[in-house]
């Protein structure tokens, strides 16, 4: 017969990880699930180089450094790691137990826990002519490896926090970075926007990309409008970083076989992060609830909660630790 888990995780980012390190110090029987071919979610494979200020304690601790470092910690109570695997369904049982349907692999499981983000994630590409021959050359949606753009001229396309990061992030080792978006107003936190217009990033608003050129030397000849003007000009750089967001597919909501409750496209939970479904939880980014904030501080929280209350609520008469420091940890 196959092996019964007591929770299985689907999705490896930084949320899953953390809940997966919970599972390990109650001694449950777990699983975590990641499709990509590491764990790390989204933040180890778009944002390895990003630095990151809300996870208290790491001031500007990189994607790469963070996840990292949760690899260390889930050595320390360690679950079962499945990655490079899709979660295709979840079924619940007639007996309330789940089956998660995997391409290659089925397995069982007493209770679910979703932390999948936003989902399977593609970028908003630039729809301009020719932008598609000169991507992964001139042309980039993820800064993968920071040094790549070491003493060039980078043109960033974008206005939300993520584009100021990757700004930020180039302006020491870059020779110049420009941040072109349609409107004077950025859509970053404060501290953001305030960090970039006292650095030297060139601000290009309000103007939007109309045209794209590749020159004789390999350079990129971006032709910019501006915003309700017929006024033109060019920007001629090395390397153009595409920041416009992401679309999402979220499987949970979208493929799998549970009936969950969503409001805009995003899980609803209660205060113990469980849906609608009995025994099915949800936590991170694809989940809404009276308050939430999107972080991956908030994620870290949500973690633990879903865990212990799935531990109470599996085994009710055993004795739990309430804080780690009381588990013995490394003792």
């Amino acid at each position: 017969m196959a092996k019964m888990y007591d929770i299985t995780i689907i999705g490896g980012g930084p949320a899953g990880m953390f809940a997966a390190f919970y599972c390990g110090l109650h001694e449950l029987n777990a699983q975590l699930i990641e499709s990509l071919p590491q764990l790390g979610g989204q933040v180890n494979a778009l944002y390895p180089e990003k630095q990151i200020w809300d996870v208290a304690g790491l001031p500007g601790v990189t994607g790469h450094e963070l996840v990292s470092q949760l690899q260390k910690q889930l050595a320390v109570a360690p679950v079962d790691q499945f990655t490079n695997e899709t979660v295709e369904d979840v079924v619940k049982e007639a007996d309330g137990t789940f089956t998660v349907k995997s391409a290659g692999r089925v397995s069982h499981s007493r209770a679910i826990v979703i932390a999948l983000g936003n989902g399977a994630f593609k970028p908003r590409k630039l729809a301009l002519d020719g932008a598609d021959e000169v991507e992964g050359n001139q042309l980039h949606y993820f800064v993968t490896h920071r040094d790549d753009f070491a003493d060039k001229r980078v043109a960033v396309l974008g206005g939300g926090n993520s584009a100021i990061d990757i700004a930020l992030m180039l302006e020491p080792i870059a020779k110049q970075v420009s941040l072109v978006h349609r409107r004077d107003q950025f859509r970053g936190m404060e501290h953001s926007v305030s960090l970039l217009k006292q650095s030297s990033v060139n601000l290009v608003t309000p103007f939007l990309p109309k045209e794209l050129q590749v020159e004789d030397d390999q350079s990129v000849t971006l032709k910019l409008k501006k915003m309700r003007s017929d006024e033109m000009t060019n920007l001629n750089v090395d390397r153009i970083v595409v920041n416009y967001g992401f679309k999402s597919n979220n499987a949970a909501l979208d493929q799998w076989s549970l009936n969950l409750a969503a409001e805009r496209n995003l899980i609803k939970v209660d205060s113990t992060m469980q849906t609608n479904i009995e025994n099915v939880y949800a936590i991170g980014d694809g989940i809404t609830y009276p308050g939430k904030t999107a972080l991956i501080a908030t994620a870290f929280g949500e973690a633990p909660t879903a865990i212990t209350a799935l531990a109470k609520k599996l085994y009710p008469t055993k004795r739990l630790a309430t804080h780690s420091s009381s588990m013995k940890i490394g003792k």
